[in-house]
């Protein structure tokens, strides 16, 4: 079994999930008292938020290939970076390892592609919905059509994200407000819904849904528990 190195706190309460994701999906795989060998290291997400709100992207880059170094050097075989928006960073902190990275949105496009779908709305922070380190990926190597909110659905989504998720606080207004985005980019065409939070799963949850829900953090965790177990030829 590969050592997992998970790169976490962004915040934590969507890295919680990444631990028991990973580890119920060793567990079923191998059965017995199996689970995964992980080696975790947790940023303090007040520090990592005030730099992203400044718009202190370089020395972001400095802490979280810190961060990723010191797994690496623990002895991680691969990096798991337990957030969407942060994955802004994902070339400067590969180009400083000599451990893989395993991408959130790839291991998402390719879930997608699964159910052969290529029309797909995207829901995050406001760098997720609106740069191009996570569109551009999922439309340049994936071939997909992405489909954002509008501009104030954006805004509500940034909140809710930071003013309540982060903090683990679950609102039923929020959810419904979410429900009506996800409702209206289906109307305009989407045939899936990316949830491109690692908190998002929180409060959007597939029952009620028509629509495919792809929940990152189920998937990149799964991935990586996958990744773990995999053999090198």
């Amino acid at each position: 079994m590969k050592t997992i190195g998970l790169l976490g706190g962004m915040s934590w309460e969507s890295t919680l999930e990444y631990y028991r994701i990973i580890n119920r999906r060793v567990q079923r795989l191998l059965g017995g008292l199996h689970s995964a060998e992980i080696l975790l290291y947790s940023l303090d997400f007040h520090q990592i938020e005030i730099l992203q709100r400044a718009n202190e992207w370089q020395r972001l880059s400095v802490i979280m290939v810190q961060g990723a170094r010191r797994l690496q050097d623990a002895g991680a075989d691969f990096l798991v970076l337990a957030t969407n928006t942060m994955h802004k960073l994902a070339d400067d902190i590969e180009s400083n390892l000599s451990i893989p990275l395993l991408h959130i949105a790839d291991a998402t496009a390719a879930e997608i592609r699964k159910q052969g779908l290529n029309r797909i709305g995207l829901l995050g922070t406001r760098f997720t919905m609106e740069e191009d380190f996570y569109r551009g990926r999922l439309t340049g190597r994936h071939d997909l059509e992405v489909m954002l909110p509008k501009q104030e659905d954006r805004d509500l989504i940034h909140g809710v994200i930071y003013g309540e998720l982060c903090r683990g606080v679950v609102r039923g207004d929020s959810e419904r407000e979410f429900y009506r985005i996800i409702s209206e980019l289906s109307r305009a065409g989407a045939q899936g819904i990316i949830l491109g939070c690692t908190e998002l799963s929180m409060l959007v949850k597939p029952a009620g849904y028509a629509i495919p829900l792809f929940d990152t953090t189920e998937i990149h965790a799964r991935r990586a528990a996958e990744s773990a177990l995999e053999t090198s030829d």
